[in-house]
């Protein structure tokens, strides 16, 4: 393998693949990254695969033998991002010699490598059907509700967010036990083609892979399609010049949709930004103690009282402006919970609704045409 390519382009790429190359590999090679050139078609592929996360990406090389080989991931990276980015990096294989010489203006660099023939090769999802997708939608589905997966590996399910396709929407759903994190998408599936359409679909993806996959998202123009395959446990994701393949979680995700109650006795309404900035600075104190926060209103004067407690430490209190139509009512959070989920609403006005100081509270956009909904397992208050 010989060839020659841009060290901002090589850098650029390396940084993508190494997000799925395993940090304690349970065999050498994948510890490493795969680079496949092409003469043919004159790209350069380097892949990252740690058997549950896989990640492809290729960039435009002058190569003037093709080949494939495997290069240590985090050296390869470290070298390659240091070198000039004003000079292109030549990179030349000795399959004798098991190695890869690096050429930049600044200097020489030898590599040990491996055989390629011992990384594991991407699943493939040999299935005729498919989704396109628009990427932005679809990253916005993902960005709303990854924050309220868990992290506890003991529930493994609910370490993933829950996908639905059905026709042309997306749900996407994902909760750790004390919040729920809800958004629905309608016509974000493309129509294209019918008959390759899957309805009524429903995945765990891990939280893991979603990430990599909604940062790849993030970066495609607004009118992008990705093409969704699925097959057998396997999810590929495919855009022009990228790949990315994560396995699915095993289990059935939990029926959230009953935790939802359908009639609130109360409902708040409440300037989102006021609400953010008053929780940001009282969190200083409640982040002391246990992370609680109680809320109060005040129906005489039309206020929302928010106030913490840190034992021996001190106490805070702050009010902002709402409307509401019941009794005055306390009712106490976790507010980190409460920060992570209100910035994730995009609305000014947002909607606080719950039948008492014991039961779900449902955060949502003051507006009918967002389809989202944060739930939040209130903290209860001794008296």
């Amino acid at each position: 393998m010989k060839l020659i390519c841009s060290q901002t382009e090589l850098n650029s790429a390396l940084q993508l693949v190494s997000r799925a190359v395993s940090n304690r590999p349970t065999h050498p090679v994948l510890a490493n990254v795969l680079l496949t050139a092409d003469a043919g078609t004159g790209k350069l592929s380097l892949t990252g695969f740690d058997l549950n996360l896989g990640i492809q990406t290729s960039l435009i090389a002058s190569i003037e033998s093709s080949g494939a080989i495997t290069l240590p991931s985090k050296l390869f990276s470290e070298i390659i991002s240091k070198l000039s980015s004003d000079s292109p990096i030549t990179l030349i294989s000795d399959d004798s010699k098991n190695q890869v010489k690096i050429t930049s203006k600044s200097g020489t660099y030898q590599v040990r490598s491996m055989d390629a023939d011992d990384f594991p090769e991407l699943p493939i999802v040999e299935n005729e059907s498919f989704l396109k997708i628009n990427a932005s939608s679809f990253a916005n589905s993902l960005r709303s509700t990854l924050f309220a997966s868990s992290t506890d590996e003991a529930k493994q399910i609910l370490t993933g967010v829950n996908l639905s396709f059905n026709k042309h929407s997306i749900k996407s759903a994902a909760t750790d036990g004390h919040r729920l994190a809800v958004l629905s998408l309608q016509d974000v599936i493309s129509s294209d083609n019918e008959s390759k359409i899957y309805e009524n679909i429903e995945i765990t993806l891990p939280s893991r892979s979603l990430r990599e996959v909604e940062r790849f998202l993030s970066s495609c123009k607004s009118d992008t399609e990705i093409s969704f395959f699925y097959d057998q446990g396997q999810v590929v994701f495919i855009s022009s010049d990228q790949i990315v393949t994560t396995r699915t979680l095993d289990g059935t995700y939990p029926n959230y949709n009953q935790l939802i109650p359908d009639d609130f006795q109360h409902t708040l309404e409440l300037d989102r930004k006021n609400f953010i900035l008053a929780l940001d600075r009282i969190s200083v104190l409640a982040e002391q103690h246990n992370n609680v926060v109680k809320i109060s209103t005040n129906k005489r004067e039309s206020l929302l009282n928010i106030t913490a407690e840190a034992q021996d430490l001190g106490s805070g209190f702050e009010s902002i402006p709402i409307n509401f139509d019941s009794d005055d009512i306390e009712i106490a959070f976790n507010s980190r919970y409460l920060l992570e989920g209100l910035k994730i609403i995009e609305t000014d006005s947002i909607l606080l609704k719950f039948n008492a100081p014991t039961t779900p509270a449902i955060f949502t956009p003051n507006d009918d045409s967002k389809q989202f909904l944060y739930l939040v397992m209130p903290v209860q208050i001794r008296s």
